[in-house]
C-alpha cells in the first residue's frame, strides 16, 4: 500500500497509508486529540476531518481550545438550526446561514408568508437539542451544478447562491465557482449546500442559545425579498456561553439608547425620521465639554479651524469621485438655480477648496486644517442604531496637507495624538487594523497605492501597535488605518481613522512651490479622531454605563438641605462651586432626603452634597461620592479642591 509523509506542527513528520483521513491521523497520534480534534488545517485551509490527505500536507488540528475553532463550531450550529426549522416548519425555504461575530444566523422563508415570533424560539431549540443528542455525522457530497440544481429545485435562494456563484462571485459564503457544488447531509435525509467545513457530528455541538428574530432583505437589498432571520450564539463549551450571555446582559444596562431616555440626554423622535437625533440640555452639555476639549488638544497641537456648508454642488462631488464611487449612500439632490446641490457626505472635498483657494508654499506644510462638520449620509432605515449608526452625525474632521518627506513624521504624529486622546477618556487597550486597495472601484496608480499602504504599516510598525491587515477594506482614494478600542466589558468599537491619499490633490490640482521653485503636488491625510461626535457619546454612554467622570458628567453635584431651613447655605456652597466653574445645581426639601439622594443616585452624579446644621454652623458638607462611601464634615474649600483636581488636567489642556 502506498505511503504519504505528513509534517505536524511541532516540525515532526508521520508515515501514513495513503488515503488516511484527519480523523484518522488525529486517533493515531492519540485518542485524547481523537476526541477534541473538531477540523483540521491543512496547509492553513481548514478541512472536514473526514477528508483524505495527501503527501507533503502540513497538518494542524483544531480543537476547542483554538479560537479558531469557533468559527466551524458556529457554523455547524447554523445548520442544525436549519435542520430544525424545515422540520417544524414543512414547505419552508432558507437562504445562507454563516457564521458571525460571537455567533450564527440563518435566513428562512416561511409558507404563507409566516413569520417567527419570539416564542418559536423554544420550540426551535427543543429540535436542535434533539438533533444534536442524536449525534448525527455531517457527511459532505458534491454534485455536478446540474443536479445540485435539481436537489435544491424546492428552494430558490440556494439555486440564486449557485447564479452568482456560476458568474464568478466568490464572495457567496454558501458555495464557489466551479464544475460541482458541494453539500453536507445528516440525519434522515437533511440537506444543506455549503462549503464547509463542519464539524464531524451533531454531538460535538450543544453550547448555544437562541436570541432573536429579526427581518432581513436577501443579500442585504432591499430590492430583494424580505426574509426572517434567527440568531444566535454558540460556544465551545458552557462557562464560555454563560460568561457570553452575562456580558450580553450587561451590555444591554448599557445600552446607549436607554440610558439616554432614563438620563434625558438624547432622543430620536419619530418625526424626524430614522437615524436623526435631538440633544436634550443634559446631552448637550456632555456633547460640548466633549468637543470643548477636542478642540483645546486640536489648538495646542498646531491645528488650524475651518467651516464647510452642508450642500455643494454635484460639481464638486463629481472632481473628488464621491458621485462615481460613494453616490448609493449619499442623499438624493436638490434642483435649485439651474444647478444640482447635495448634501455633504464627507468634509474633504471642502478642505481641498480651502488648500486651492491661493498659491501655497513649502514653508506652509504640514498645513492641518480641522473641523467639526456636520455629515449626512444615506444609511438603510434597518441598519441605524442610535447613535452608533446614524444618518446625520458631526465628524472631527482633520485634512493634514503636507509633503512627501513629512509623512512618515506626520503619521507617527497623528497615532500619538489619537492615542492620548483617546486615553484622556478613560481607554487603555488599543488594536488597529490597516485596510489596502480595494479590489473594486479605487482611484489612482497602483505606485500611489503601494506608497501610500507602506506609509501606513511603518507608522503603525513605527508606534508598535497591534494590527491587522483587511485586503481591499480601503476608500476608493487611499488606504486607511483604522483604531479600535475595548470598552469596560471587553467589546471592541471602531472609533478613530488614519487615510493616507495621493489621489485626491490630483483630482483637485493642489499644488505648491517648492524650495527650488518647482511645483509639487502635496499628500493628503485625512483623520477623524472620534470617528464622529454622536457615534463616540454613544460608546462613552455604554463604556461608563451612563457614570460619566467628574468633568464630563452634565451635573457634577448636587446640592440637597436637609430642610427648608437650611436651604440658604445650600444655595451658598451651589454659587461658590458655581464660581469655581463646576456644574451645580440644588434640590430643595419639597420631599424626604431619602427620595432625593435617591433620585441623585439614579442620575448617576459624581457626587451628592447634603447639608444640615452642623454644615451651616461650620461651613462643610457632607460628601455622597457615586460608589463610596458617605463623608461627614468635609470643608467646603477642601472639596472644591477636590473637584478642581478632578476637571483641571481636561480644563488646562
Amino acid at each position: 500500500m502506498a505511503e504519504i509523509t505528513l509534517t505536524l506542527p511541532d516540525g515532526s513528520s508521520r508515515t501514513v497509508a495513503d488515503g488516511t483521513t484527519g480523523g484518522e491521523l488525529a486517533a493515531a497520534i492519540g485518542p485524547g486529540l481523537a476526541k477534541a480534534a473538531l477540523v483540521a488545517e491543512v496547509d492553513g485551509r481548514a478541512v472536514d476531518l473526514a477528508a483524505p490527505l495527501h503527501d507533503g500536507d502540513k497538518v494542524r488540528f483544531l480543537t476547542d481550545r483554538d479560537g479558531e475553532s469557533l468559527e466551524h463550531l458556529r457554523h455547524s450550529t447554523a445548520h442544525v438550526l436549519a435542520q430544525a426549522v424545515l422540520s417544524l416548519w414543512p414547505g419552508a425555504t432558507f437562504a445562507g446561514g454563516p457564521p458571525i461575530e460571537d455567533g450564527f444566523y440563518y435566513d428562512f422563508e416561511l409558507p404563507g408568508g409566516a413569520t417567527f415570533s419570539e416564542d418559536d424560539l423554544g420550540r426551535i431549540d427543543a429540535a436542535m437539542r434533539r438533533i444534536i443528542d442524536a449525534d448525527q455525522p455531517f457527511e459532505r457530497f458534491e454534485l455536478p451544478v446540474d443536479q445540485a440544481r435539481t436537489l435544491m429545485a424546492e428552494h430558490p435562494y440556494k439555486r440564486a447562491f449557485m447564479d452568482r456563484a456560476e458568474e464568478g462571485d466568490e464572495s457567496e459564503g454558501e458555495v464557489g465557482g466551479g464544475a460541482t457544488v458541494s453539500f453536507y447531509r445528516n440525519g434522515d435525509g437533511f440537506v444543506d449546500m455549503c462549503r464547509g467545513p463542519h464539524v464531524p457530528s451533531t454531538g460535538r455541538l450543544g453550547h448555544f442559545a437562541l436570541m432573536r428574530v429579526a427581518g432581513a432583505y436577501f443579500r442585504g437589498s432591499e430590492h430583494n425579498p424580505m426574509l426572517q432571520r434567527i440568531y444566535g450564539t454558540a460556544w465551545a463549551t458552557r462557562k464560555d456561553l454563560a460568561a457570553h450571555l452575562h456580558r450580553l446582559e450587561e451590555a444591554a444596562k448599557r445600552d446607549h439608547r436607554r440610558l439616554a431616555a432614563e438620563l434625558d440626554l438624547v432622543s430620536w423622535p419619530d418625526v424626524l425620521g430614522p437615524g436623526l437625533a435631538v440633544w436634550h440640555p443634559k446631552g448637550a452639555i456632555v456633547r460640548k465639554v466633549m468637543e470643548d476639549y477636542s478642540r483645546a488638544r486640536h489648538q495646542h497641537g498646531g491645528y488650524e479651524f475651518v467651516f464647510s456648508p452642508h450642500i455643494a454642488r454635484s460639481t464638486l462631488w463629481e472632481t473628488s469621485g464621491h458621485l462615481g464611487f460613494y453616490a448609493e449612500s449619499m442623499y438624493p439632490p436638490m434642483e435649485l438655480d439651474g444647478a444640482t446641490y447635495y448634501p455633504k457626505p464627507m468634509n474633504c472635498p471642502f478642505h481641498l477648496t480651502v488648500f486651492r483657494s491661493r498659491q501655497r508654499s513649502y514653508r506652509e506644510l504640514p498645513l492641518r486644517l480641522f473641523e467639526l462638520g456636520a455629515v449626512y449620509r444615506y444609511e438603510l432605515s434597518g441598519a441605524v442604531h442610535g447613535l452608533l449608526r446614524s444618518r446625520g452625525f458631526t465628524q472631527d474632521d482633520s485634512h493634514i496637507f503636507c509633503t512627501r518627506e513629512q509623512v512618515p513624521q506626520e503619521l507617527a504624529s497623528l497615532l500619538a495624538f489619537v492615542l492620548d486622546v483617546l486615553g484622556a477618556f478613560g481607554f487603555e487597550e488599543f488594536q488597529a487594523k490597516l485596510s489596502t486597495k480595494p479590489h473594486e472601484k479605487f482611484v489612482g496608480d497602483d505606485e500611489y497605492w503601494d506608497l501610500a499602504t507602506e506609509g501606513l504599516r511603518a507608522a503603525l510598525e513605527a508606534a508598535g501597535l497591534e494590527y491587522t491587515v483587511d485586503d481591499g477594506g480601503g476608500a476608493f482614494y487611499g488606504p486607511k488605518i483604522d483604531v479600535d478600542l475595548k470598552d469596560a466589558i471587553g467589546r471592541s468599537w471602531q472609533l478613530s481613522t488614519i487615510q493616507l491619499d495621493f489621489n485626491m490633490a490630483d483630482r483637485f490640482d493642489l499644488e505648491y512651490i517648492a524650495p527650488d521653485g518647482t511645483r509639487r503636488r502635496p499628500v493628503m491625510i485625512h483623520r477623524a479622531l472620534f470617528g464622529s461626535v454622536e457615534r463616540f457619546f454613544g460608546v462613552l454612554l455604554e463604556h461608563f454605563a451612563g457614570a460619566f467622570p467628574t468633568w464630563l458628567a452634565p451635573v457634577q453635584a448636587r446640592v440637597l438641605p436637609v430642610a427648608s431651613a437650611h436651604a440658604g447655605y445650600a444655595a451658598e456652597v451651589a454659587d461658590l462651586l458655581v464660581s469655581r466653574g463646576y456644574r451645580v445645581d440644588v434640590v430643595d426639601a419639597d420631599e424626604s432626603l431619602g427620595n432625593r439622594i435617591r433620585k441623585a443616585k439614579a442620575e448617576k452624579l459624581p457626587y451628592v452634597l447634603v447639608v444640615g446644621d452642623d454644615d451651616v454652623a461650620h461651613r462643610t458638607v457632607g460628601v455622597n461620592a457615586r460608589g463610596n462611601t458617605v463623608e461627614r464634615d468635609v470643608a467646603l474649600l477642601a472639596f472644591a479642591d477636590r473637584v478642581e483636581a478632578e476637571v483641571a488636567p481636561f480644563r488646562d489642556v
